[in-house]
């Protein structure tokens, strides 16, 4: 048994001459729910497409589990952004192949909570389905194989709002239940901060945040003051002037001196600043950092 979920030391993957990730080091524990966040073409996909096995790293090294990917491939349930189901297949014989691909691990009650959640027809075929309802199945797929860890790639984008909430609590209880690890994918971060105890935060292809969603936020400091202060020694992330004043996000240094008001940042405070500022330091707290290979 092991208490790390996923572990990459140095993890590259480039794409001809373009590096879609580079220098991802981090860690993450086991048992967690961990939301990947990060604007568009960040690399999120990219990182889940090589824990899951489905590409080999260019440099560097990821590992599931204590063990390469491929090593852990029964342990793993990946849903791309795509997808892929057979088409001419019913639900019904969707969840059968799925039975039959995972023996010893199918979970057909699990499976078929989703679908039924959804008020699905077992027998209709999966070229009819819309996307939301193909998105359903295939969680259904992911839940029923009963793995470790979980990896969703922007799993229930193609929801209504009142879908995605069931769906996202069907999730989350299954995982709280079983102990599974789930890293998801998304850009509605509301949900996610309600949803998710650990975040990873990728943007250029790098991790920039990585750790407890609680111990993120407190390592940080909203705060506004005089424009003329003085913020050092502090970490500054992002500060901003408006009239007079100075509005910072920091992680401090020590005791702030001076006429500061300070709050805790929300976590899209956090996140908006550090894609706004990306030549900030990067951040892993101690449970989120790993030793290079």
């Amino acid at each position: 048994m092991t208490d790390t979920a996923i572990e990459a030391a140095g993890l590259g993957r480039s794409f001809g001459g373009r590096r879609a990730l580079r220098d991802c080091t981090f860690r993450l524990p086991t048992g967690r729910v961990c939301a990947l966040v990060g604007p568009n073409g960040a690399g999120k996909s990219t990182l889940l497409t090589l824990a899951a096995g489905l590409l080999r790293p260019t440099e560097g090294t990821i590992r599931i589990l204590g063990t390469g990917p491929a090593d852990a491939r029964e342990r793993i349930a990946y849903v791309g952004q795509d997808k892929p189901l057979f088409p001419q297949l019913t639900i019904a014989e969707t969840l059968w192949l799925g039975r039959e691909l995972n023996p010893g691990r199918w979970d057909d009650t699990a499976a078929r909570r989703v679908v039924d959640a959804g008020g699905l027809d077992p027998a209709a075929r999966v070229r009819a389905l819309s996307g939301g309802q193909r998105t359903r199945v295939a969680l259904a797929l992911a839940l029923g194989k009963r793995a470790e860890v979980l990896l969703l790639d922007e799993p229930t984008a193609d929801l209504d709002p009142l879908a995605r909430r069931q769906l996202t609590g069907l999730l989350l209880a299954d995982a709280g239940e079983n102990g599974t690890t789930v890293v998801m994918s998304s850009h509605i971060l509301p949900e996610l901060e309600n949803a998710c105890d650990h975040l990873v935060l990728v943007d250029r292809g790098s991790v920039r945040l990585a750790g407890g969603i609680d111990e993120l936020l407190a390592a940080h400091r909203l705060v506004t003051g005089p424009a003329s202060a003085d913020l050092a020694p502090h970490t500054v992330v992002e500060s901003r002037t408006t009239g007079r004043g100075l509005t910072a996000l920091i992680r401090p240094g020590g005791t702030l001196s001076g006429d500061w008001q300070t709050v805790e940042p929300s976590l899209e405070d956090l996140l908006l600043a550090h894609l706004r500022s990306p030549a900030a330091p990067a951040l892993l707290t101690p449970p989120a950092e790993a030793t290079a290979r």
